[in-house]
């Protein structure tokens, strides 16, 4: 029972995370709250990877159902290692997920945002590695939309520590199901063999 707990309780804890991805990813796509640069194709190439919508809020809302559930599917499959296999698959979904996040965050960052210049729309800081982040001096060479450095690199690194975050905790659960599926068995076994 207390690794049910336990998985519900990380259950609970994806919630939050995976909606708060899936807001990041959308936000994207409306640069200072103006819905005309989507209209226009002027977002990033990484927004429409959907990153937080996909990767860090469905693919991590799965787990975080079978994980709440987890209670009930022990008593509806019969024991308790059944439930742990199953979270131990919804675990993998949630983890693949928020890495695909992850991965994709950190590119957007080293890419740099997609923006109007002075020499047309384009991928101003794509050259640089990521290290136009440490020089806000020349975030205003991106004049379009306004203050765009600032609204992606938030969004981004939002996303980026959400589904680290998001990652941990279906590592933590993966482990654990995997430990419970497979010991609690080996356990019972054990004791069935000293009690004649």
């Amino acid at each position: 029972m207390c690794t049910l707990r336990f998985a519900r309780s990380l259950g609970f804890a994806l919630i939050p995370l995976a909606t708060c991805c899936i807001v990041a990813n959308v936000l994207m796509f409306y640069p200072g709250g103006y819905s005309n640069y989507v209209r226009e194709e002027h977002i990033t190439k990484y927004a429409w990877s959907f990153m937080g919508i996909v990767g860090g809020g469905l693919a991590v809302f799965l787990p975080a159902a079978v994980f709440v559930s987890m209670g009930k599917c022990a008593d509806s499959c019969g024991t308790e290692t059944y439930a742990m296999c199953g979270s131990v698959m919804a675990a993998l979904v949630g983890l693949s997920g928020s890495l695909y996040c992850c991965v994709v965050s950190v590119l957007a960052l080293l890419h740099g945002p997609y923006c109007f210049t002075t020499y047309g729309w384009q991928y101003r800081f794509r050259n640089e590695g990521g290290t136009y982040l440490f020089h806000r001096e020349t975030w205003s060479e991106c004049i379009q939309p306004s203050k765009i450095v600032e609204w992606d690199v938030t969004l981004l690194f939002i996303m980026l520590c959400l589904s680290a975050l998001e990652s941990i905790i279906c590592a933590l659960q993966l482990l654990s199901g995997i430990v419970n599926a497979v010991c609690r068995p080996c356990c019972y076994k054990q004791e069935y063999s000293l009690n004649p």
